[in-house]
């Protein structure tokens, strides 16, 4: 594979241009009264999407046909590490999860009646949606221990089970749920995923989970009683889940990844320009050696996070699934991001676990994530067993392909 990784293309270059200009005009000066979620924030989130639209930049990890920019990958993955430097951002282009993921595997799988009454709404902004997978029953580290059951019964499925962590339920249309359909076969071939209008009787939000104490939180438990959906509402074919889950989550960690990334940038920002401007024990903090060795490391690791960000999503472009690489910077990219928003924090002293800055809420996301789309420990163990068996079987592993 050419190394392109750095070669930004002039298109890609505008692009990024644009997402640059967007942000200083419309998102950093109202992060703030958008990160408030109440009507004056929606109204304003309407306007931003609005500009976007109109200026030919929604949904860009969408096809053209699908309603969205068309773009390669790694023209995405350029964008996206800037959109990701404030929370809010990803909305007001339309490429915010679970909705992203959810509108990838609509478009790969979904049948035209699924696309047209879902997907077309979705893409356009006109609705939400939300992904129900992890239960509280089992670990969601091993997802082929989900309890969540769907049993046809002539044209229908009953869907019954307890899913916790989807997501963006409160004011979604729909959700995608990994459900257990056949029993008896191979752990890989027993899941299926199935849509649920939310409006469905039997779908009951049973409480909100408070995650890192806010009340506000969207990622509700959810309780499926007896739900029952037509059975054209299966999404892919019956048995298919880990795969369809698979095609969502692989693009989804590098859409995280890629934000996550544009965190740790902007942390790296503002801890520079806090330590300029601070001064302390007779002169400025940048002139600390401990500082400067904080700013020395964060920009190699930021750097070596960008380059195996970027090779990921170019392999992505190729056609290649990228698992190795995607496991490779779902864990080292998230923990980068944290060191160096912690040591921002530790810069700004009180000031940086305050929310006059926004560094609290980006240690927070940061942290989440290694948690979210598989542990850190899954994903060690998926590059650690690609890398072993190349050994058992009396080869080396190939750091230009990393295969």
């Amino acid at each position: 594979m050419p190394d392109t990784v750095l070669q930004i293309s002039d298109e890609t270059k505008e692009r990024c241009e644009y997402v640059k200009r967007f942000m200083e005009e419309y998102i950093y000066p109202n992060e703030n009264v958008l990160a408030r979620g109440d009507e004056r924030a929606e109204q304003l989130m309407k306007e931003l999407q609005a500009i976007n639209k109109k200026n030919g930049y929604w949904a860009p990890h969408m096809p053209k046909e699908a309603g969205g920019m068309g773009i390669p990958f790694l023209t995405y993955a350029y964008m996206n590490e800037i959109i990701g430097r404030s929370l809010v951002a990803p909305r007001a282009f339309g490429s915010q999860a679970p909705d992203s993921g959810n509108a990838e595997i609509l478009w790969l799988f979904g049948t035209e009646e699924q696309k047209e009454r879902w997907l077309k709404p979705l893409v356009a902004g006109e609705i939400r949606s939300c992904y129900s997978m992890t239960e509280p029953a089992v670990s969601g580290a091993d997802p082929t221990n989900l309890q969540t059951r769907a049993v046809r019964e002539g044209d229908e499925w009953v869907i019954n089970g307890r899913k916790w962590f989807s997501s963006g339920a409160i004011g979604a249309a729909f959700a995608i749920v990994m459900c257990m359909t056949d029993p008896d076969a191979p752990p890989h071939k027993r899941f299926s995923q199935i849509i649920v209008p939310t409006d469905t009787p039997g779908f009951k939000i049973e409480r909100i989970i408070e995650v890192w104490g806010e009340h506000d939180a969207n990622h509700p438990q959810i309780l499926y009683d007896n739900v029952r959906v037509p059975v054209t509402n299966l999404l892919g074919p019956q048995g298919e889940g880990f795969r369809i889950a698979q095609k969502r989550l692989g693009p989804g960690r590098i859409h995280h990844c890629m934000r996550t990334l544009g965190l740790a940038q902007r942390a790296f920002d503002l801890m520079c320009q806090r330590a300029v401007s601070r001064e302390a024990f007779g002169g400025p903090l940048a002139d600390k050696q401990t500082i400067q060795n904080w700013i020395a490391d964060s920009l190699v690791n930021i750097q070596a996070a960008r380059l195996l960000t970027m090779q990921a999503a170019q392999k992505i472009d190729s056609g290649d699934e990228a698992r190795v690489e995607i496991s490779m910077i779902k864990f080292f990219v998230v923990n980068v991001a944290c060191d160096v928003i912690d040591k921002a924090i530790q810069v700004h002293g009180a000031l940086g676990v305050t929310t006059d800055v926004p560094l609290q809420a980006m240690y927070k996301s940061a942290r989440t994530l290694r948690i979210a789309d598989g542990p850190d420990e899954v994903h060690r163990m998926v590059v650690s067993r690609r890398v072993i068996r190349k050994y058992r079987a009396g080869e080396t592993w190939d750091f230009q392909t990393f295969e």
